[in-house]
């Protein structure tokens, strides 16, 4: 359930970060180039200057598999005389979701840098001194580094809107005092990462940036020509899970940046020629197969490289259906989640975490565990009432003790 506020979401983003400087001794905002980090910024700036606090800390991971808009937009960023910069250009390990034969590129490899996606900058860090090489983990290790012992905060653009599982996670219990919107960086330290604007639509990050002038990264405007919907716009790494969509144009948008990335990224290339299909469940099951969890076990056999995700992906398979998706005809749309997950090199399994949470699945679910004893078909398109009953009677439950109700549904 939602509780709406008489307050705007304007008015409570700059009141959340004026809580945040006046709570904390070092407050610095990270910057992607992305829409949602941008409003972050700008809205910490006007409190910087307020509460005479600037220069403002402001950090970009640079991943250097990176569009060339998002890097000229970093730069002229982390010059403003308002800014301290923080742009990292240092070698790590970055998932690559575009292969399942190179499970890691490695970014700003020293050693090769004739195949670096972009130059690095003058004054960016470069030396990695933090013990880390993996992207999130990287942002408590330099918070380590740099405050310990002082209390700190990361301010990130996460919204709530984008991602049910956000919306759950960042408001269901205080991580700061009365804070629900943020999550602790670093164990021990008063470090921990917020989100302000975690409430706001999308249409008011649009509103407040044209409203205010404020630069944005112009590949939102090339995406929008060539029709890719709000959530396909993404403008972050681009062999990430999330961005890979957006792979697809690069070659049309920056094609000098697709030269490079494409000699740098194993399966960039390949991801360009098959489309969409390279890394999702196709609609119809291939004619080879009898069935969807033979098609995902084919691919779980010949595309899956390495034997700990092999063994990651049937443990799943087994306790999940065990428990939840053993019968049709949810099993085989349980079945196509894998199969994307497959495809998409997902093995930190958020299409599937992402999946599980729809509203159908969730009722399903809840239902299963015990924790509904009243299911309403609304709840989940995949079972008839005779379908429910015979399911739950093999699974062993008493069905005197729940009520299918068809209550609610067309």
């Amino acid at each position: 359930m939602k509780i709406y506020s008489k307050q705007n979401v304007w008015d409570a983003g700059l009141d959340r970060i004026r809580y945040l400087f006046d709570e904390f001794e070092e407050v610095v905002v990270g910057y992607s180039g992305g829409k949602d980090s941008t409003v972050c910024l700008e809205l910490s700036l006007i409190v910087a200057r307020e509460k005479n606090r600037l220069p403002l800390k402001v950090m970009f991971l640079d991943q250097e598999s990176e569009w060339k808009a998002t890097i000229d937009l970093v730069e002229r960023v982390m010059t403003r005389d308002e800014v301290e910069p923080m742009w990292f250009q240092m070698p790590l390990l970055m998932s690559n979701n575009t292969s399942a034969y190179e499970r890691f590129t490695k970014c700003w490899d020293d050693e090769h840098p004739e195949q670096w996606v972009h130059p690095k900058n003058p004054i960016s860090i470069k030396e990695n001194v933090y013990k880390c090489d993996r992207f999130h983990d990287m942002f408590g290790a330099v918070f380590r580094h740099h405050y310990k012992g002082k209390k700190a905060c990361y301010i990130g653009g996460v919204r709530t809107e984008e991602n049910p599982k956000r919306y759950v996670a960042l408001t269901h219990a205080a991580t700061y005092k009365w804070i629900t919107w943020g999550k602790v960086l670093t164990k021990g330290e008063h470090h921990y990462t917020f989100y302000p604007i975690y409430d706001w639509g999308y249409t008011d990050i649009w509103k407040a940036i044209h409203e205010n002038g404020w630069e944005y990264n112009k590949v939102y405007d090339e995406l929008y020509r060539k029709g890719y919907t709000i959530p396909e716009m993404r403008v972050s790494n681009l062999h990430h899970e999330t961005a890979l969509q957006s792979l697809l144009k690069v070659q049309e948008i920056e094609p000098d940046t697709w030269l490079k990335l494409q000699a740098h990224v194993s399966g960039a290339n390949t991801i360009k020629h098959l489309k969409w299909d390279a890394f999702s469940c196709p609609k119809e099951l291939p004619y080879m197969f009898e069935s969807w969890e033979e098609y995902c076990y084919h691919l779980i056999d010949n595309i899956i490289q390495e034997d700990k995700y092999k063994d990651l992906m049937r443990k799943h398979i087994k306790t999940e259906t065990e428990s939840y998706y053993g019968a049709q005809p949810i099993r085989d749309a349980f079945m196509q989640v894998m199969i994307t997950t497959i495809m998409s090199s997902d093995w930190d399994m958020s299409k599937y975490a992402n999946w599980k949470i729809r509203p159908d699945v969730y009722g399903y679910r809840c239902f299963i565990q015990g924790k509904r004893t009243k299911f309403m078909l609304r709840d989940t398109k995949f079972y008839s009432p005779e379908q429910l009953k015979e399911l739950l009677t093999d699974l062993g439950i008493d069905l005197e003790n729940y009520e299918i109700s068809t209550e609610g549904t067309n």
